[in-house]
């Protein structure tokens, strides 16, 4: 098996497990488990917790709040990569209304079985959840009016493909925002091996400069780090939310 078969198994059997049973994972990483407090810490308003369940926070996972920073419309498409157990695609759903739509995509069974469910329960009708790797979207072309993400992209060993794939399925004019774990330098080679590291969104960060320029080459344009946080305990990593536009 190469290495990128066993990342992909390695990630999805930990969010598997994670799905599975509702607790966190490592500390140091970015798919805790977290209460509202934390949340809060990454942008999420109070407001926006309060509607969803305490099944969708119990598995919450991130980095950063792409939601504050979409500026979504009644009526527009909306596509979360790595969308887990759908806290994003949930708080998407209610602020694009009933003529809108939100899209989650995650290659994690468990993490989408308990998404569908979450929705069920809510009564949630504008939202789907699709099986489906983010290298190879199950999403027509230009069909989405906004792409979000959320810690998920440095869990990707092909991360041109998914933000090719993210610039293929957008409209023109169409935009993109991404909260992810990247770096001031490069990550030592000892850790890009370790599987745990990739599963707990270290192994797999890049240079903020490599990120960007990542982007770029897909074909999107006004590409900027909007805003940044440290990783407390992890030297070198930090939060960055970035957008970009389809023109």
């Amino acid at each position: 098996m190469n290495h990128r078969g066993e990342i992909k198994i390695a990630v999805r059997e930990h969010y598997g497990q994670l799905a599975q049973s509702g607790c966190g994972c490592a500390k140091d990483s970015c798919c805790s488990s977290m209460g509202t407090n934390s949340f809060e810490q990454l942008g999420y308003s109070k407001e926006d917790l309060e509607k969803l369940s305490d099944e969708v926070l119990s598995v919450g996972a991130g980095c950063g709040s792409p939601i504050a920073y979409a500026d979504l419309h009644e009526g527009e498409t909306v596509l979360d990569l790595g969308s887990g157990g759908g806290i994003d695609v949930f708080l998407a759903a209610q602020k694009v209304g009933p003529r809108g739509r939100a899209i989650g995509v995650d290659m994690t069974e468990e993490m989408v079985e308990r998404a569908r469910a979450s929705a069920k329960k809510m009564d949630m009708t504008n939202v789907e959840f699709l099986l489906g790797e983010i290298e190879a979207l199950p999403i027509a072309d230009a069909s989405v009016d906004v792409v979000i993400s959320n810690c998920v992209i440095n869990l990707v060993p092909e991360k041109a493909r998914a933000f090719s794939e993210t610039f293929r399925v957008l409209k023109p004019g169409g935009r993109l925002i991404v909260s992810d774990i990247v770096t001031r330098g490069r990550v030592a080679d000892v850790m890009k091996s370790d599987l745990s590291a990739w599963a707990s969104c270290l192994a797999g960060a890049i240079e903020d400069r490599e990120y960007l320029k990542i982007i770029s080459e897909a074909g999107f344009e006004q590409v900027e780090i909007i805003a940044h946080s440290a990783m407390p305990e992890v030297a070198g990593f930090y939060s960055a939310t970035v957008q970009a536009h389809k023109i």
